[in-house]
């Protein structure tokens, strides 16, 4: 069963992608990518993953708009073993609360979710 993340040229897109591709290799199955937007580029993430050497597809389309809905959709439509996903780093306050997205996601996946934040 493949690891679901989604593709964004962000530094929290970044690390879940090379998150995404190190536990795609430890598990040894593939990775199947969800684009964060439709005018998201995605050969860089197919390349990470090439190198890699971890097979990597894109998502089947989904009638979902919102990039949460489409991760949880993805990973119900593939039968995801983890969908992985970026974080944000926020001020003490920020803490008190998780980006809607990223609680969607927790709350709703059919399977573990792994949560990473970019490098300092």
């Amino acid at each position: 069963m493949p690891v679901v993340v989604g593709v964004l040229s962000t530094p929290e897109g970044t690390r879940a992608l090379d998150a995404a591709v190190t536990e795609a290799a430890r598990r040894a199955t593939s990775l199947v990518l969800v684009p964060g937007r439709a005018d998201e580029p995605v050969d860089p993430a197919l390349a990470t993953a090439q190198a890699a050497g971890v097979e990597a597809r894109l998502a089947p389309a989904s009638d979902e708009s919102e990039f949460a809905a489409r991760l949880v959709d993805a990973a119900e439509r593939t039968g995801a073993d983890v969908v992985v996903i970026g974080l944000r780093r926020r001020s003490p306050v920020g803490k008190l609360i998780l980006g809607a997205g990223a609680q969607r996601i927790l709350l709703d996946a059919p399977c573990p979710v792994l949560a990473v934040k970019p490098a300092p």
